[in-house]
């Protein structure tokens, strides 16, 4: 494994590191687990073993690489506090939460270059866990919950390479790319009726989060993303996201409620409100002190490709445009686009408020884990 900063320094909000894990998937988990240990203090967490066992037979059937994973963790926290591991341990990471972001899929037909691009701002608090969850201020030595966002890069002898986006969860990702050329990212599915979780017992299947990495383990496009979906066994902890996923062939959908939405061969738009309830961007409620700026965030990216052809430059500046200020309580704690045809993504990364705007880094370039 090779850990290197890649931006941002203990001054500045985010401490970015790129991870790039190499070989079977057992010694990908654990040198991942090592990495969230190191950083977040990562630790097994107890769980009812009856539960456990059935969680890990289902990974063992349906989803092997994270299984494989999973025991790659077992055996480091093993080796590092001496015998074998109970089934009363889950060495599942856990859940991180995604919050307000926007994200706009142009398709090859209305691109320049004929490049299919997600480009999305993955938005969240500048506060800690403690603050967040309405415990206080923050406990000594306590960072943000975005502080420390990890790149991470798997490389297995067999099965898909991915390059991710985690905000504080390395078996799980908020965005993401495989060598396919399949994309997805993630969004908070209704803001205005969400709450904090307050029960993160894991269930059978998957977490909200660890779903785009299944997604990105198991699929090559987007029909063998919504086979895989329908059926899927998932919880979400009382906060449900919803999902845009692309490939390489210049197909995409917004996975939510159990259903894919599609629009066809045409730009397509994602916010923070369920699209099954207001399908038309042209005929949006407006926001209230609920939703948090969905709506007028979703006709902006709307207006902005409706009936254009976009370069990668006028994409990035449609979310640009909606992207949080320093009057906002949140703020975009990075940018993404992904070229689902080069297999690239590019991050922009915040970095801190400046006098009149938010800094970010320059744009920083990965391939799909090849």
């Amino acid at each position: 494994m090779t850990v290197k900063q890649i931006a941002g320094s203990a001054n500045d909000f985010q401490l970015v590191h790129h991870v790039t894990a190499t070989g079977d998937q057992q010694a990908i988990g654990r040198l991942l687990a090592a990495q969230a240990a190191e950083v977040f203090g990562w630790r097994p967490q107890p769980v009812d073993p009856e539960l456990n066992r059935a969680r890990m037979a289902w990974f063992a059937e349906h989803w092997p690489q994270h299984h494989a994973r999973i025991e790659g963790a077992r055996a480091l926290w093993a080796q590092e506090h001496g015998g074998a591991c109970a089934d009363g341990l889950t060495f599942d990471g856990l859940t991180g939460m995604a919050m307000g972001c926007s994200a706009l899929w142009v398709p090859p037909s209305a691109s320049t270059d004929g490049h299919g691009r997600i480009g999305r701002n993955y938005d969240f608090f500048t506060l800690t866990t403690s603050e967040l969850m309405g415990l206080g201020g923050p406990q000594p030595g306590e960072l943000p919950m975005a502080a420390r966002p990890h790149v991470v890069t798997t490389v297995p002898d067999e099965g898909l390479a991915s390059t991710v986006v985690s905000m504080s969860d390395l078996d799980g990702a908020m965005d993401g790319i495989n060598e396919a050329g399949l994309a997805v990212a993630l969004l908070m599915e209704d803001y205005a009726r969400t709450e904090p979780p307050t029960d993160t017992t894991p269930g059978i299947g998957v977490s909200s989060v660890q779903l785009l990495r299944f997604l990105l383990d198991t699929c090559e496009d987007t029909e063998q993303a919504k086979t895989a979906l329908k059926g899927l066994p998932t919880y979400d902890f009382g906060m449900p996201l919803h999902y845009i996923v692309a490939d390489a062939a210049g197909r995409a959908f917004v996975w939510e409620n159990g259903n894919a939405f599609e629009v066809g061969d045409a730009a397509l738009c994602v916010t923070n409100h369920p699209l099954h309830r207001h399908p038309d961007p042209r005929s949006l409620p407006e926001d209230d002190e609920l939703t948090m700026t969905t709506y007028a965030r979703l006709r902006s990216i709307f207006d902005a490709s409706r009936g254009v052809t976009m370069s990668p430059e006028s994409l990035r500046a449609a979310l640009r445009g909606v992207q949080a200020g320093q009057d906002s309580p949140w703020r975009t704690t990075w940018n993404t686009v992904f070229d689902t045809y080069d297999r690239t993504m590019a991050v922009r990364f915040y970095l801190g408020d400046g006098e009149r705007e938010p800094r970010y880094t320059q744009e920083l370039l990965f391939t799909a884990g090849v």
